[in-house]
């Protein structure tokens, strides 16, 4: 009979155990390890973080881009102006082919700085034929250009007049015409200018122009060299006024 006694008390003990154990074992303290995942699972997508201010915004594709593309500016046109005051300086379409005739025997021949040039020689020739001063045209003449110019300072001589030109600016200054002659390129510049000119007698008194009027010239100079030879300087051997 006292064998029984211990066998029922010792089963009263172990459901004791058993039950005290459950209790504790079905609690969750915050330090359980996260259950295996299956590795045939697929892995979900974190979800997506939610912006925050300061942060650079997102592009299409989910990542970030702070660089804004700025717009691309217009080409440029390009601009047929060369030299001080925005003096217009061009080749007229009818002086394209006589300019490349002429760089095929002269490579080092440039049109539009050939302009600049040119109206270096047009001030200069102006000023020297209004002040008589032939030693300053011989050079820059050629022989027939040269005996016409002494010829009108000599009537005006004879006259007793007096020429004052005074040369405002350019307007433009374009190549209009071009040729090779054989070995002679021949350039044709037509120079817009603003010109006061005056003709005053003897007296001083005015004959021609007007000293507080500007003018608007068109004139159209021929300039001439030998591509041959070593002188690289230019003679002018023909002028025309237009209107």
């Amino acid at each position: 009979m006292g064998n029984n006694y211990d066998i029922i008390l010792i089963g009263l003990v172990a459901v004791f155990l058993i039950l005290r154990l459950r209790a504790v074992l079905g609690k969750r303290t915050g330090n359980e390890r996260p259950p295996a995942r299956d590795p045939f699972t697929p892995p979900t997508n974190p979800p997506a973080a939610q912006p925050r201010l300061g942060d650079p915004p997102s592009n299409a594709n989910g990542g970030s881009d702070n660089v804004i593309p700025l717009p691309t500016p217009a080409p440029r046109q390009s601009s047929p102006t060369s030299g001080p005051g925005g003096i217009r300086a061009t080749v007229l379409p009818t002086a394209s082919a006589g300019v490349a005739a002429i760089r095929a025997a002269d490579p080092s021949f440039e049109a539009v700085p050939f302009t600049g040039g040119a109206r270096a020689a047009f001030g200069t020739i102006v000023e020297a034929f209004a002040k008589g001063d032939t030693s300053t045209l011989r050079p820059l003449l050629d022989g027939p250009t040269f005996a016409s110019f002494d010829g009108e300072i000599t009537a005006r001589a004879t006259r007793r007049e007096k020429r004052e030109v005074t040369l405002i600016g350019f307007e433009a200054s374009d190549v209009a015409q071009a040729a090779l002659q054989g070995d002679d390129a021949l350039v044709t510049v037509r120079f817009i200018s603003e010109q006061i000119q005056v003709t005053r007698d003897a007296d001083g008194q005015i004959v021609d122009g007007n000293p507080n009027e500007v003018v608007k010239a068109v004139d159209l100079w021929t300039f001439r060299r030998d591509t041959k030879s070593k002188d690289p300087n230019w003679v002018l051997t023909k002028t025309e006024s237009e209107g």
